[in-house]
Parts: C-alpha cells; structure tokens; sequence
C-alpha cells in the first residue's frame, strides 16, 4: 500500500486460513506526485510456509509508498535469498541478509509496486497451514485524477405529491454505538496527512490525535517521505491545516509520531481500547483518505488476530513486522495511519497494510484496491512505541539476541549458523546465549503462540517488552526442549 502501510510481507501464521491465491500482478505504480501509485511490494520468501500467490498492497499513503504493490511497510522485503543468514542487528543492510530484533532475514526484497509470487502453501506443524502474507502498504492520494459526477434533480413540477423527510416533523436520532455516532464523534479528532520530500514527492495518509499537546499517530511510511528535510501537514475535517513535524519514527514497527505546530487548545485524543482483549468477529470501524478522499468511514469485523505481516515502504532495505489484527472493513491507500475503532469508539489498531489483486485504483491509477483483507497494528503496541517516540524520539524493541533465517523452514524459525557481516548468529552474553540456544536451533513456540518462519518470530517478539520473560520451545537434534528467556533490548532502527 501506497504508505498507508496497509500490508507487505506477512509472515506465516498460525492456525491462519490460506490467503487468496492467483491473485494478478499489478503494473507498476506512477510514483509522480499527484497520482496515487502504490509502491512495488517486497518479496515473499520463496521458502516462507504456506505462502500463496497472492499480492499485498500498502493501505495508506497517496504515493507509492507502502501501498498496495509494496509501497505500504518499505522498500525491502521481508525475505532474502535462500540460505542466508540475517543479521543480529537491526535494520539489515540491503542486498544482505538483515536481522530484525535480533532475528535476521536473507536477501533483498524488490520495490514497492512490483508484482511477486509466493510459493503454493505448505501444511505446517500439526496440520496447521503457515500463511505468510506479504501485506502492501497502502499509501493513498490520488493527486488529482478523481472524476465524478454530480446529478441535479431538474424538476421544477409544482403538481408533485413526493413528500421529503424533513417534512416529517422529526430529527433522525443516532444512538450511542451506532456506526454513525461513532463516526460522528471520532472524525474530529483524525486528521488527513500530506508528507513531501525535498524534491516534491509525497502522499497523502491518515493519523489520530494522541494527545491534548498535538501529538498525531500515524505509521512510519506515511511520513517517510517528509523526512530529512521535507513538508509535513495534518488538516482536520473541518478543513483547518497546521504544519507539523516529526517526533520520532520505528520504521520495524511502521509507526511514526509528529506534533502539530501551534495546536489548537481544543484538541480531543481518540480513547485508546485494549486490542488483546479483541475477538474475532467484534465489529471494526475504520477512517481513514482513501485514494485522497478524506474522512472517509468504512465498517467490517475482526476476521483474525494474531496475523504475522512484513511490510515494506520502499525506501530503503529495512522490513518492518507485525503481529497483525485483520479486518475486512475496506482499507485502500491513504487508510494508512489511521484509526481502527471498535464498536464503542475505542481505537484497537493502526490501519497499516492491505493485500490486493493488484486490479488497478481509481481515476486510471495502478494503485489496487480493498479486497477485503486489511491489516492493522494492535494499539496495545502502538501505544507503547508511540510513548517511547514521544519520550526519546527513538524506538526500543525487545530482542532475544539471535539471528534466525527468513528461508521456507514450514516448521520453524531456525537460529543461522553464522549472523550477517559474519557476526556470531547467536549473541554473546544476550538472552538467547543465557538461555542455552546455539544456532541450528530450531523455534516452535514463544509462550503459546506457534512460531512457523522467522517472520512470525519477530513479530511475536516485537509485541513484548523488553524485559519481558517469555517461554521458548525448540527442537535440536529431533528432541524438543523448553527454556525460559528474558528479552533484551535494542534501540533505535540502525
């Protein structure tokens, strides 16, 4: 997706139906400003379980982004080359093999916008089917090609006997919990963004008040482009612009924080729900500009939770993980960073990535639409990550001190036998080392989540603290042991 990350790589998971497959590819995005091209999507591991073929689009920014073609979560996918062994540290150098949160991936990803294919489904563990789906991020605007039509009731008849609403005597009364009261009273407090880079290009996403003080929450490749030196906007729906800034950015979480600059005093944060708390079949409500068009309200349900995603923004090799709630309430490019509500109003998630069927956008855009898969950040780590920005302008993200391969394993995320740059896969001192790991290793479970492909192991990491203990169950030499591990921690993304 275009930047509204709205999906790139995701990782298999667990006990997750399979993804559409045979999707069509699409045509590379038009990443001229204006238009609304979606960025070229990263690879899927060729050896990534269960992976279909399938396209995943980034659902949030104007441009290509993280958008449906891989514009959405970041030029690199999630996967590398075949064999390789990702780095301990985070983000991997491009054409190498990188390591996320201690874990590594191998090879490089293409473009955002680019077509890709996953390898037919593999059955996992226990009959489970390993579902790694590369999302797109959606980035959205549509720069100026929208058309429509506006159609007059010409009928100047004074014999007609059709009587209107209005003339009914009352006022349509929308209780609390409706989708319309909902959308009523939460529209105010989200914001529409324009990023633009020093040399014109940009997109437009979605954020959400976080805070009295002019804090907006969004996702990291919404605003990538504004970085070093660029443009940064937020207009309100009641159609109020103010300048704003980057506070801090994580681009392996995909979230961003920026501040309005001179904020109004009347600001109302959007009420923070509990996402663990969320089960599948709770209604969504999502807002969000897609293809330009802001304010937009969309509704569906919770179809998953727990969904390993990989995404990438196309603008450099870093992948960014996942652990996603997926929701078939209509996400498209420019949902990126926006609110993903239940149904009293609570945000559950940050609207980040989308899988599409690569079938073209509106107003002659490549850029691909909803297809009723949508991926979203739990707001239980979003929040966490947004406080951090907030604080140190840096992200922290736990690690286990290990760097395991991105290859097709269907049974596993294993430790590498040597990390990237030939660095130790296994990290002197760190967590994994005191926990007896040695590479080989081969990871099952952390707690009670099944762990199928490096993917969903960094994923499942990244939604715990570090500090956090956490149980490992693995397999060495066919013999399957359990061990109990401390997270560490690592900041910062380079």
């Amino acid at each position: 997706m275009s930047t509204e990350n709205e999906g790139t790589a995701v990782p298999p998971a667990p006990s997750a139906p399979p993804v559409p497959v045979d999707a069509p590819a699409p045509s590379a995005p038009d990443a001229s400003r204006g238009s609304a091209p979606t960025a070229p999507l990263p690879p899927v591991p060729p050896s990534a379980p269960g992976a279909q073929e399938q396209e995943l689009v980034p659902a949030g920014h104007a441009p290509a982004y993280a958008s449906s073609g891989a514009q959405d979560p970041q030029g690199h996918g999630p996967a590398g080359p075949q064999g390789s062994a990702p780095d301990a540290a985070w983000p991997p150098p491009p054409p190498a093999t990188p390591s996320y949160g201690d874990a590594g991936s191998g090879g490089s990803g293409s473009g955002w916008g680019s077509s890709y294919q996953q390898p037919a489904p593999k059955s996992g563990r226990g009959g489970l089917v390993a579902a790694i789906l590369v999302a797109a991020l959606v980035a959205g605007g549509l720069g100026g090609g929208l058309g429509y039509t506006l159609a007059k009731n010409n009928d100047d008849s004074t014999g007609s006997t059709t009587v209107s609403a209005s003339d009914g005597g009352g006022s349509l009364k929308r209780d609390p919990g409706t989708v319309a009261n909902v959308a009523a009273k939460s529209l105010p407090s989200t914001v529409t963004i324009q990023a633009e880079s020093t040399s014109g290009e940009g997109g437009t996403g979605t954020g959400f008040v976080f805070d009295t003080q002019g804090h907006i929450v969004t996702n990291n490749h919404v605003v990538a482009d504004a970085l070093d030196g660029g443009k940064l906007s937020a207009t309100f729906p009641n159609g109020k612009k103010y300048d704003a800034e980057v506070v801090g950015h994580a681009q392996g979480y995909d979230v961003a924080v920026i501040k309005l600059k001179n904020p109004p005093s009347d600001l109302k944060p959007l009420a923070l729900g509990n996402s663990d708390k969320v089960a599948v079949g709770d209604s969504t409500i999502a807002i969000g500009a897609p293809f330009g068009l802001s304010n937009t309200v969309t509704t569906g349900i919770i179809s998953a939770k727990d969904r390993p995603v990989a995404s990438s923004d196309g603008t450099g090799s870093n992948a960014s993980y996942m652990s996603a709630l997926q929701t078939d309430a209509s996400i498209n490019p420019g949902n990126s960073g926006g609110p993903l509500l239940d149904a009293s109003g609570n945000v559950i998630g940050i609207n980040s990535a989308i899988q599409s069927t690569g079938s073209g956008g509106l107003g002659g855009t490549s850029q691909s639409g909803s297809i009723g898969l949508g991926f979203a950040i739990p707001i239980n780590q979003a929040k966490y990550v947004a406080q951090q920005l907030i604080k140190t302008g840096k992200p922290v993200y736990a690690k286990i001190g290990a760097s395991v391969s991105l290859e097709d394993s269907s049974n596993g995320a294993k430790i590498t036998e040597q990390g990237a740059s030939g660095s130790d896969a296994v990290e002197a001192g760190g967590p994994a080392a005191k926990a007896g790991l040695k590479p080989g290793d081969v990871i099952t479970k952390l707690d009670d989540h099944v762990i199928d492909s490096g993917p969903t192991l960094i994923g499942e990491i990244w939604t715990h603290k570090p500090g956090d203990q956490v149980t490992i169950t693995y397999q060495r030499d066919g013999k399957t042991h359990t061990v109990q591990l401390t997270l560490g921690s690592r900041s910062g993304d380079s």
